[in-house]
């Protein structure tokens, strides 16, 4: 029996990776006008853009506790293993609800092998990690062998991305107020990176071009043997902008594959629209 892969919908893939590669999707809860959706099953990103461009502040809350419970049990019932690689534990309760619900189910089943990892990755950094997990597991490879795959990703992708507004993030408390400035009337864009699952500022740069150069620049720094990688671009409502960031990787260092995907409604409600991301391995496996 193959090993189970879980993920949520903080790994920003779309609704049909799941049905296509045997995965579980664990939705987020996204919060607009006094209604709860679950992200990516009963909420659209566009929904969350556009009604941040109207001004409204989506709120976000972590996965539920009894979806955990539900899942687990029904696996350890099976006598299913699987690996569950959650959200970043420093940016969402969700890792911390996940590994209280697995103790309280191996009270009943002891012998129930699931192993939740905390990525400190997010969005399709996090994606990119599920998207080889999900290959091996189909493939038969024994759960070591994934784990073994998943900690080293985890543990070496880089994070970078631009938003329109760090105040979106820093209203979500997902950075700090100290770090959040305003730039747009001088078309300044912030460059954010992950620092062990933290979301830290970096540098402020004028221009949405010299941006993207920047991001090149740092990708050269940072990244090893880029052409023989599978690379992440994740975007907030603006695809011309990820096709654009796509055109100049694949011009710089023509990778095995360029891996394009919506920033979902619950990151998305931190982010805000705009939000440009790209992600890559800072060492090979």
């Amino acid at each position: 029996m193959s090993v189970k892969i879980i993920a949520d919908s903080a790994c920003d893939l779309p609704l049909e990776f799941y049905s296509e590669h045997q995965a579980v999707l664990i939705p987020l809860n996204v919060h607009l006008d006094g209604q709860e959706y679950e992200d990516l099953k009963t909420i659209e990103p566009k929904t969350v853009y556009d009604a941040i461009r109207e001004g409204k502040v989506p709120k976000t809350s972590q996965a539920s506790p009894h979806e955990f419970e539900e899942l687990f049990t029904k696996m350890a019932e099976a006598n299913e293993d699987g690996i569950y690689i959650a959200f970043s534990s420093e940016l969402s309760g969700t890792y911390q609800t996940a590994v209280m619900i697995l103790e309280q189910v191996k009270e009943q089943y002891s012998d129930f092998n699931l192993t939740i990892v905390d990525s400190k990755c997010a969005s399709l950094g996090l994606g990119l990690v599920v998207i080889e997990a999900a290959r091996l597991a189909k493939s038969g490879a024994a759960k070591e062998e994934i784990l073994k795959d998943v900690r080293f990703r985890c543990e070496h992708m880089e994070h970078l991305f631009t938003v329109e507004d760090l105040e979106y993030l820093a209203k979500g408390g997902r950075v700090s107020k100290a770090s959040a400035f305003l730039g747009g009337l001088l078309n300044i864009k912030p460059l954010l990176d992950v620092e062990d699952g933290k979301l830290i500022p970096i540098e402020k740069i004028r221009g949405k071009k010299k941006l993207l150069r920047r991001i090149i620049e740092l990708m050269k720094e940072r990244g090893t043997d880029l052409s023989s990688q599978v690379i992440g671009i994740s975007h907030a409502d603006d695809e011309a902008t990820a096709q654009e960031m796509k055109n100049i990787i694949e011009q710089e260092f023509n990778p095995k594959r360029i891996e394009i995907t919506s920033i979902g409604a619950a990151i998305g409600a931190h982010t805000g629209p705009g939000t440009i991301a790209v992600f890559f391995l800072n060492q090979l496996p």
